[in-house]
């Protein structure tokens, strides 16, 4: 007996992106709910989609008005924003009010997939966090507090391990730099401080930290650790 797929609302008022969206999703296993508007998507999230794709330029309501209406009905959904290029502050606000993820249209079917997988696993981790996160060469022991990069134990100072554990518990999930603010620092408000760390911490973990591979950078927004094996 074969599982069942997982459910995903796509939200869009576009007919050519809905129809892009089902039949590049269906293809690969997912089961496809639509909606062209506010209205019509919170009566779907009464289905239970496990993942939701959502517009943020909807006819009937703002989108991310329907974003906070969402978050606050269902807290663990996966949301992985699409958004108009060149809207940063968009996209900051989107995740800020919760959204996992954001892409940038027009977008490319096999990087949305792979938000997608990345968006699952997050919300997996948060449902049952792992003593010990991998990916790649990385692992973190979130009970012993231990970072080894391959067979290496890498010593990282209290507020680069509170950076780390930070990214670790939202792997795969875009942090904006007011959120990691605000985790790591209470009142600091200036990004400074939090590049600082990450230039340290990606100093020790990453084999060239001009390149890093975990620690990414979205730029003018925030950071992401890579999603764990």
């Amino acid at each position: 007996m074969s599982a069942a797929p997982i459910k995903v609302l796509v939200i869009d008022d576009e007919p050519p992106i809905r129809k892009l969206l089902r039949m590049g999703l269906t293809t690969q296993g997912y089961e496809i709910l639509e909606a062209s508007n506010g209205r019509t998507a919170l009566e779907k999230l009464d289905e239970g989609p496990a993942l939701i794709i959502l517009d943020l330029g909807l006819p009937d309501v703002q989108g991310h008005e329907l974003l906070r209406t969402i978050r606050a009905r269902n807290e663990a959904v996966p949301i992985v924003v699409l958004s108009s290029r060149g809207d940063e502050a968009g996209k900051v606000q989107a995740l800020d009010l919760g959204a996992d993820d954001y892409l940038t249209k027009p977008f490319g079917m096999e990087e949305l997939l792979a938000r997608l997988r990345a968006a699952l696993r997050h919300q997996l981790q948060v449902k049952g966090e792992r003593p010990v996160f991998r990916t790649g060469d990385l692992s973190v022991d979130l009970v012993r507090r231990i970072v080894k990069v391959g067979e290496r134990e890498v010593k990282l100072s209290p507020k680069e391990y509170d950076l780390l554990r930070v990214l670790v518990q939202h792997a795969g999930k875009v942090l904006t730099h007011r959120f990691l603010l605000k985790e790591l620092w209470d009142e600091l408000t200036d990004a400074q401080y939090l590049r600082v760390y990450v230039r340290q911490l990606r100093q020790k973990i990453e084999a060239d930290p001009e390149r890093p591979q975990y620690v990414l950078t979205e730029t003018g927004i925030g950071y992401r650790l890579k999603a764990g094996d």
